[in-house]
């Protein structure tokens, strides 16, 4: 046996080897033949002659090209329930004197079918029309059996279409091969069936192509090695449990193993990576005593811009543009006393000490409803109800018109709290970013700056150093302004703070874009989470 042929054998699939040893020269093979010959599952007959023809033991030499019928939806209906020409002759037989329209809409059958369905058995004799355009039966009653044609041409018509719908119903895999109907069947089929756009067919026709395979001259030696080496195709390729068990391996061959195969692949799952960073933040603020908030994505421009004391005409919202909902576009109303309260701080300054922006407070646009844009949409809704002293936070997905780049998106997240109590002031809230910039973040060098923002005075925003990035803005943050606070039922201190954390998992996971977060690259999302468990 030469080099190439053991080679060769030692690479044959047990399939491949039952079909060397099971035909001879000669032989032409096709994948029905062979999986119906050799009992394969389906499919299994195409892998092996595909194999064999890719290893030089077979060849192909020709291709046959064969023309199948299967029913559509419609055909399966005709099945069950009739087809059209069978239903128009039992509804007429029952109640004669409908029109065509109404013999349509009686069997909920388009009028085109009905007309088509009538005219077929108008020539075969069976139907007619009355001068009321009326249609009646043509053939005596004692011409019909079970409501139907018992001979003649409307009988075999009937029988032929009836016969048809069995066979495509009862054919190997639904498929009704043209080769094996009558003449009289296929001149029957050519009008109900169609290639393209069957919806409106009882039959869709199907061109397939069988390639007729043929044994080289190198498969005589293959064969021949093969028995030499007491191959038969039948041997076990694996060693199972339940054969260690019941003691079935007894006596059985088993295919060689190749120690030098890579073994497969294993994935487990994990949790992707931000979703993780997301998850220990939360932990981490829980432990410190927060109480974690949340709230629908959908918010009304009270909520979101009004309650934070910005004004409606003010040029603060510029920065903050939001995406509007179409329908409904406003929410039916704004709870009480809340919306006085505001309304009157955005006038006057109401009770809180304030002159306010002195404007007419619209009451109507107050109600619009947009995508949040801001986390302190949830630390102004938790106001009213928050308990002093008291810890909130929330990890707030947010939406805003921004520029695609490293470091903005216009989908991202942000982790917002407060920090309610007699004692909270401008250190407090320092020591929290502190915490974020440096526990959370890992930024080795912060700053703060001062900031603006409408709610909150005195304003604080905090900057971190990327390694890459270099300087970026992490978030804003302040002590709330009365007008926010005693509008909401609160009169002691409020520290807040609205940061991105988005920003602080590209610390963390040592990664130079944002849109790194979110990629659908599989493979890199699975080297960030292993590179994060090594680290």
């Amino acid at each position: 046996m030469t080099t190439d042929i053991q080679t060769t054998v030692k690479n044959l699939h047990p399939l491949e080897v039952r079909v060397i040893l099971s035909y001879k020269k000669g032989d032409e093979l096709t994948v029905e033949k062979v999986e119906k010959g050799l009992n394969f599952k389906s499919g299994n007959g195409n892998q092996a002659l595909s194999w064999l023809s890719g290893k030089g033991i077979v060849k192909e030499i020709r291709r046959e090209l064969a023309v199948f019928f299967e029913l559509t939806d419609l055909g399966r209906g005709w099945k069950e329930k009739g087809t059209p020409e069978e239903r128009i002759i039992e509804l007429v037989r029952l109640q004669s004197g409908l029109k065509l329209p109404e013999i349509a809409a009686h069997l909920k059958m388009d009028n085109k079918d009905a007309g088509s369905a009538f005219g077929s058995l108008s020539k075969l004799g069976v139907l007619a029309m009355d001068g009321e355009k009326k249609v009646v039966m043509s053939l005596p009653a004692g011409d019909l059996v079970n409501g139907r044609p018992a001979s003649g041409a409307a009988a075999a018509h009937l029988a032929l279409i009836r016969g048809l719908l069995d066979k495509a119903a009862s054919a190997p895999g639904g498929l009704l091969a043209e080769a094996a109907l009558s003449p009289e069947e296929k001149a029957a089929m050519a009008g109900m069936a169609k290639k393209r756009g069957a919806a409106d067919a009882p039959f869709r026709e199907q061109d397939r192509e069988t390639v007729v395979f043929t044994f080289t001259d190198e498969a005589a030696a293959v064969a021949a090695a093969l028995n030499a080496a007491g191959i038969t195709g039948e041997e076990c390729g694996a060693l199972t449990p339940e054969m260690l068990e019941d003691g079935s391996w007894k006596g059985k061959t088993f295919r060689s193993y190749n120690v030098k195969v890579p073994p497969t692949r294993l994935i487990p799952g994990r949790t992707n990576p931000y979703v993780q960073f997301l998850e220990d933040v939360k932990d981490k603020l829980a432990s410190l005593g927060f109480e974690e908030f949340d709230g629908p994505l959908v918010e009304t421009e009270f909520w979101n811009s009004d309650a934070l004391f910005m004004p409606q005409f003010h040029s603060a919202r510029d920065i903050h543009d939001v995406y509007r909902i179409a329908e409904p576009d406003k929410a039916k109303a704004i709870p009480e006393p809340w919306l006085s309260n505001i309304a009157a701080a955005h006038e006057t300054g109401g009770k809180t000490g304030s002159r306010g922006w002195n404007y007419s407070f619209d009451r109507e646009f107050t109600r619009r409803l947009i995508l949040r844009s801001q986390g302190t949409v949830l630390s102004a809704k938790t106001l009213p109800v928050a308990k002093v002293p008291g810890k909130y936070f929330g990890i707030v997905r947010c939406f805003r018109y921004d520029k695609v780049d490293a470091t903005h998106l216009p989908d991202f997240y942000q982790t917002e709290g407060i920090v309610l109590g007699e004692d909270v002031n401008l250190r407090t809230l320092l020591g929290m970013l502190e915490m974020f910039a440096k526990e959370v973040a890992g930024a080795k060098e912060v700053k703060y700056v001062p900031g603006y923002f409408p709610f909150t005075e005195p304003s604080v925003e905090v900057h971190i150093k990327h390694p890459v990035l270099g300087w970026f803005e992490l978030g804003g943050s302040g002590i709330f302004r009365p007008e926010v606070t005693e509008s909401l039922g609160v009169d002691v201190p409020v520290a807040a703070w609205g940061l991105g954390i988005d920003r602080m998992a590209l610390m963390t996971l040592g990664l130079n874009d944002l849109r790194e977060l979110f990629s659908c690259d599989i493979e890199n999302v699975r080297m960030r989470r292993t590179k994060e468990t090594v680290k």
